[in-house]
């Protein structure tokens, strides 16, 4: 079994993981274990994963600090959040440390083994998009150039480290100059949710880009924010002028 089927499931009680095994191993996986956080975190740096289904409360180490850490040396491996926990504030910190989705327990099996789909769905389609872009030449913006098939960013010809969700913003953003996309479009796009509240994950997002990529974050020049109604990237013409 290669590791483009092997699946990581960080998570203490073995209930849980004894009946997530059975299925996504019906599903043609392999499941990779760890009952806490900091086994969990060696295992998943060790190896390329195709998931990491991570629970918020662990023994030695908790979730978001796994999560964390996790999205500070991988930025690509996606990863489905498990908690007992079901307030706002908790969704909206999971999102932010770099989790692709969230699921309440108790859940049932259906719904989570949806949402694992659902998931690997999007990273396919990523990766389509990505490899039909792979003979593209980069795209260029004044200073700021963007390697599609390399993944990698400079800005005047400094290499800016940016996370998954951060570069695939970048992207929709710089492949789209001059279109307008309000919040809920890009949490639809980028994310995956189809429901509202989650404002200020994009917020933090687009803040953080434009710390990396702008030289003036408070006066951006190429991530443009249309009050009221949402963001836009510039076109070439504007930069030019």
């Amino acid at each position: 079994m290669t590791n483009k089927n092997r699946i990581l499931i960080i998570e203490d009680d073995p209930n849980i993981v004894d009946v997530i095994e059975i299925h996504l191993t019906d599903m043609g996986y392999t499941l990779d274990r760890a009952p806490d956080g900091v086994s969990g975190l060696e295992k998943a740096l060790a190896r390329d994963y195709r998931l990491i289904i991570l629970d918020l409360m662990l023994p030695k180490m908790d979730g978001m600090e796994v999560c964390k850490r996790i999205r500070s040396r991988n930025s690509y491996v996606p990863i489905l959040m498990l908690t007992a926990r079901s307030e706002e504030f908790d969704k909206v910190l999971g999102l932010e440390f770099g989790a692709d989705d969230y699921i309440t327990k108790p859940f049932g099996i259906r719904e989570f083994l949806a949402r694992v789909k659902a998931i690997l769905r999007r990273v396919e389609v990523d990766k389509e998009v990505i490899k039909h872009r792979d003979e593209e030449s980069p795209l260029e913006f004044a200073e700021l150039k963007i390697d599609l098939q390399k993944r990698k960013v400079t800005v005047a010809g400094k290499v800016i480290e940016l996370t998954a969700k951060e570069f695939d913003l970048l992207i929709l953003f710089a492949g789209n100059p001059g279109r307008v996309y309000n919040r809920q479009e890009l949490l639809d796009i980028v994310w995956g949710y189809q429901y509202n509240g989650y404002d200020h994950t994009v917020n933090s997002h687009i803040n953080r880009l434009r710390n990396k990529i702008e030289r003036d974050p408070a006066n951006p020049r190429f991530l443009k924010t249309l009050w009221g109604v949402g963001y836009r990237f510039s076109e070439k013409e504007e930069l030019e002028s």
